[in-house]
C-alpha cells in the first residue's frame, strides 16, 4: 500500500486526486512555482515543496526538480494528473530509477502511444481502422505539403507528440497548407520539444467518441464504458458525458473491444482512454491518452467507481477491485469545463485574481474545483478553473440538472464561460444529439449572443448601487436627500460598452419607482424611459429581492469599487456604476497603436519595422494559456514600430506596435 504521494500537478486535477488520497489515509504531498504559492492545491496539501519559476518548463515540466521534491518529502509514490509530464515516458522512467513508484502505465506503453506515428502503427498491427494520411519519418515541409495533398482535402496537420488538440490545424484550401505546417510545427517545438507532425484525412462532422480502459500487473484488462466528447471548441473539449448517446449497440460493442484490444496489444497498465472519431457509420482510431482524462469523472458517476482509487492500488502491484462482468453502468453523467476566458470576447483568455466564487451545491452534482475566492488565476497555465458534473437516470434530465447548476455558479474577477456553456446544454441540437466536433465551428454565434441588460437587471443593478456601504461623509450618502424637493436619485451604469441611465425615486427614503432610460442618445432619463414601480426592497451583503411591478424577482450581487456584478436567473450582468465627480479624469483611447487584450508570451513576429502589411495580415502571435492569438492588422499602413520581440512576456494592454495607415505621413 502507498503511504505518500506527490501529485506532480497543480490545479482542479492535483485537489481530486489529494481527495482520494487522504480517504485512502495516504500522506499528500503538493508541488508548486512561484506563480502557485498560495494556491489552492498547495492549501490542502499535508506538505508542499516548491519546485521553480512560474514558467512551466522551469517548474512542472523540470523531471530533476520533481525527483528533487520527491526526496525532500520522502515521497514514495508520484502521480503526475494529466497535462505537463503525465505522458512523458522519460519522466516515467525517471521516477521508477529514483526509486519512486510511477502511477501510470509503463514507460514502454506511454512511448508507444506518446508518438501519434509510431501508435498509428501499434492500432495498424491490430487490425483497428485508422484514418488515411502520413505519418512518416521525412519531416521537410516541402515533402509534408507533397503528402498532404496526395491524402487529399480537407485535411487536419497535428503534432506527432502531446495531445488535447494543441497545435492541431485544418486545412481546407491549398492556400492555407503551408501556414498550417509551420504554425503547428512552431507550437508543437514550443509545447512539446518534438516538431514532428503527422498528417490525416479530416472528416468534417464526426463524433468524438473515446473509451476508458483499466489495466493491471496481472493480465487484467477492463473497459469502464465509452464517453462522448464531441462539444469542443479549437480541439479543446468543453462538454463530456458518458455513455456517449445515440450509438448503436454494435457500433458500441465493437468499440469497447477495439479499445481493449489497443490497451493488450502495447502491455498496457493503469488507467488510460483510447479515442475515435465515428462518422455516423465507422469509426477510427485517433489516439490513446496514456494518462487519467479530465473527464474520468463522468465515467466516475456512473459506475460508481474511483479511478485514481484504482490508479493507485494498480500502481502498488494490486489486481483491478472488478472483473468486467462484474461493472455496471447506471444512469447518465455529463460534465462541463469551467475555464478562464470571454465567450463574448472571441473566448480570449483571463486572468487576474478570482474575486468572488460560488460553486454550485444540489442533488446529483459534483464540483471538481481548483480555485476559490481571493486565489490568483495566472496566465501561464490552461484556463480551467473547474468541472461541474451532473448525474440523472435519464440523458436530458442530466443535461438540464446542468445547466442550472452552471446558472448557479457565480465568479467575478476574471471572465468565464459557464453561462454559455449553459446554453449549449438546453440547445435542442444537444439535446437531440445532433452535435458534432464540428458544432461550435458552424453555430458558435447561436450561442454568443451578447447578454443584454434587462428593465429587471438595471433596477436590481441600481437598487444595489444605492445600498452601497455608508462612509462617513453626508456628502457620500446614497439616499438622494434634497432639501425641499422629491427624493430621487440619478446613476449611470455602463455594461457592453453601452450606457444605461437609471432614476430611482424615493418616497421616506426608499425606493418607490425607477426610470430607465433608452440607451441611445442625450435625452432625459424621463423621454421615452421604461417606468417600474418598485416594492419590498431588501438588500443584504450578496442578495437582493425586490418587488418590481408585479413581479417578485432576486439576484445575487458582488461589487469591487466601481464595478458590480449581478446574477440574475440565468444570466451574469457586469456593470460599471460611473461616478460623474471622476469622469473627467478618464483616459482616452490611444490611437495608432495595437494592444493585447490579454497577458500572455510573443510566439512569433512576422513583421520587421517600415514593413508594407495590408489589413487582416498577421503581425504578430501571442501564446497565452497554451493557446496561440494572432494580432492582425486593421487597415492598410506600415510599421513603424515594434515594442516586443519573440519570448517577450506581454502584460494585458501593452501596445505590442506602432502602425500608421497607408498614406499618413506621421511616423
Amino acid at each position: 500500500m502507498i503511504r505518500s504521494l506527490l501529485v506532480a500537478n497543480r490545479g482542479e486535477i492535483a485537489c481530486r486526486i489529494f481527495r482520494t488520497a487522504r480517504r485512502m489515509g495516504i500522506r499528500t504531498i503538493a508541488v508548486y512555482s512561484d506563480a502557485d504559492a498560495s494556491a489552492r492545491h498547495v492549501r490542502e496539501a499535508d506538505e508542499a515543496v516548491r519546485i521553480g519559476p512560474p514558467a512551466a518548463a522551469a517548474s512542472y515540466l523540470d523531471i530533476q526538480a520533481i525527483l528533487r521534491a520527491a526526496r525532500a518529502a520522502d515521497a514514495e509514490a508520484i502521480h503526475p494528473g494529466y497535462g505537463f509530464l503525465s505522458e512523458n515516458a522519460h519522466f516515467a522512467q525517471a521516477c521508477l530509477d529514483a526509486g519512486r513508484m510511477f502511477v501510470g502505465p509503463p514507460p514502454a506503453a506511454i512511448a508507444a502511444m506518446g508518438s501519434k506515428s509510431l501508435a498509428k502503427a501499434s492500432v495498424r498491427a491490430a487490425a483497428v481502422p485508422v484514418l488515411p494520411g502520413y505519418d512518416g519519418q521525412r519531416q521537410d515541409l516541402d515533402h509534408l505539403e507533397e503528402r498532404a495533398l496526395a491524402a487529399g482535402l480537407p485535411l487536419i496537420v497535428k503534432p506527432a507528440a502531446g495531445g488535447g488538440g494543441k497545435g492541431m490545424r485544418v486545412v481546407h484550401e491549398r492556400k492555407e497548407l503551408r501556414d498550417a505546417l509551420t504554425g503547428a510545427r512552431r507550437l508543437a517545438e514550443s509545447a512539446f520539444g518534438d516538431g514532428t507532425l503527422l498528417i490525416e484525412r479530416y472528416l468534417p462532422e464526426p463524433r468524438h467518441i473515446e473509451v476508458q480502459v483499466f489495466a493491471d500487473a496481472h493480465g487484467n484488462c477492463v473497459h469502464l464504458g465509452d464517453r462522448d466528447c464531441s462539444i469542443q471548441r479549437r480541439h479543446q473539449k468543453l462538454i463530456e458525458e458518458a455513455p456517449a448517446p445515440g450509438l448503436p449497440q454494435p457500433v458500441r460493442e465493437s468499440l469497447h473491444a477495439a479499445a481493449v484490444l489497443v490497451a493488450r496489444n502495447i502491455g498496457y497498465r493503469s488507467a488510460g482512454t483510447v479515442e475515435f472519431l465515428f462518422d455516423g457509420r465507422e469509426f477510427y482510431f485517433l489516439e490513446m491518452n496514456t494518462r487519467l482524462q479530465v473527464e474520468h469523472t463522468v465515467t466516475e458517476a456512473i459506475t460508481g467507481l474511483d479511478l485514481v482509487e484504482w490508479q493507485l492500488l494498480v500502481a502498488a502491484g494490486e489486481p483491478l477491485p472488478l472483473a468486467q462482468a462484474q461493472i455496471r453502468i447506471h444512469g447518465h453523467a455529463i460534465e462541463a469545463r469551467v475555464c478562464a476566458e470571454d465567450p463574448w470576447r472571441g473566448f480570449l483568455p483571463s486572468a487576474g485574481t478570482l474575486e468572488a466564487a460560488d460553486w454550485p451545491r444540489g442533488e446529483s452534482l459534483r464540483v471538481d474545483a481548483g480555485f476559490a475566492a481571493g486565489d490568483t488565476v495566472p496566465s501561464v497555465y490552461d484556463s480551467l478553473l473547474a468541472k461541474v458534473i451532473a448525474w440523472a437516470p435519464a440523458r436530458e434530465q442530466a443535461a438540464l440538472r446542468l445547466a442550472a447548476a452552471l446558472d448557479r455558479t457565480d465568479l467575478a474577477g476574471i471572465h468565464t464561460n459557464e453561462r454559455w456553456l449553459g446554453r449549449i446544454l438546453r440547445s435542442r441540437v444537444f439535446l437531440d444529439v445532433r452535435h458534432s466536433v464540428a458544432l461550435l465551428d458552424r453555430a458558435a454565434a447561436q450561442f454568443s449572443s451578447p447578454m443584454e441588460a434587462t428593465p429587471a437587471a438595471l433596477a436590481l443593478a441600481a437598487l444595489v448601487a444605492r445600498h452601497a456601504p455608508r462612509r462617513a461623509g453626508p456628502w457620500d450618502m446614497c439616499d438622494g436627500f434634497q432639501p425641499n424637493l422629491p427624493a430621487r436619485i440619478d446613476l449611470t451604469l455602463s455594461s457592453g460598452g453601452r450606457t444605461h441611465r437609471v432614476r430611482l425615486a424615493l418616497e421616506r427614503g426608499e425606493p418607490r419607482e425607477a426610470l430607465l432610460a433608452a440607451p441611445a442618445g442625450d435625452l432625459p432619463v424621463e423621454d421615452g424611459a421604461t417606468r417600474l414601480r418598485l416594492a419590498g426592497v431588501a438588500v443584504t451583503e450578496d442578495r437582493i429581492v425586490a418587488v418590481l411591478g408585479d413581479e417578485r424577482r432576486g439576484a445575487r450581487w458582488f461589487r469591487q469599487g466601481p464595478q458590480l456584478h449581478l446574477w440574475i436567473d440565468d444570466a451574469h450582468h457586469e456593470f460599471i456604476v460611473e461616478d460623474p465627480r471622476t469622469q473627467e479624469f478618464a483616459a482616452g483611447a490611444a490611437t495608432g497603436g495595437l494592444t493585447t487584450p490579454l497577458p500572455g508570451v510573443v510566439s512569433a513576429v512576422a513583421v520587421q519595422e517600415g514593413q508594407t502589411v495590408a489589413a487582416g495580415e498577421v503581425l504578430m502571435v501571442i501564446e497565452a494559456m497554451k493557446m496561440e492569438h494572432s494580432i492582425t492588422a486593421p487597415y492598410d499602413g506600415v510599421v513603424r514600430t515594434i515594442h516586443f520581440a519573440r519570448g517577450d512576456r506581454v502584460p494585458e494592454g501593452s501596445e505590442l506596435l506602432a502602425l500608421s495607415r497607408t498614406g499618413d505621413s506621421a511616423s
